[in-house]
């Protein structure tokens, strides 16, 4: 991968986890047990919701919907 390319894959990375952060409902996500509260902010930090789940302990489709619906957090790609 060329430079450029990487550069401007970082950049979508960091524009998609602004937008996350920007329309979570944080005070939902404070609220929250500790367990599933870090799988929260893992997810808004990162936009894996594969390891966010496991790290909640729930399926990945429950998963998302509970962090989209419940949380606020978007599905950014």
């Amino acid at each position: 991968m060329d430079e450029g390319k990487l550069r401007e894959w970082v950049e979508r990375l960091r524009e998609a986890r602004e937008v996350r952060r920007r329309f979570a409902n944080w005070e939902f996500i404070k609220s929250q047990p500790p367990k599933l509260r870090v799988a929260l902010e893992y997810f808004v930090e990162t936009g894996d919701f594969r390891t966010a789940a496991a790290l909640a302990g729930m399926g990945a489709d429950e998963f998302v919907d509970f962090a989209r619906f419940e949380a606020g957090i978007p599905l950014v790609y």
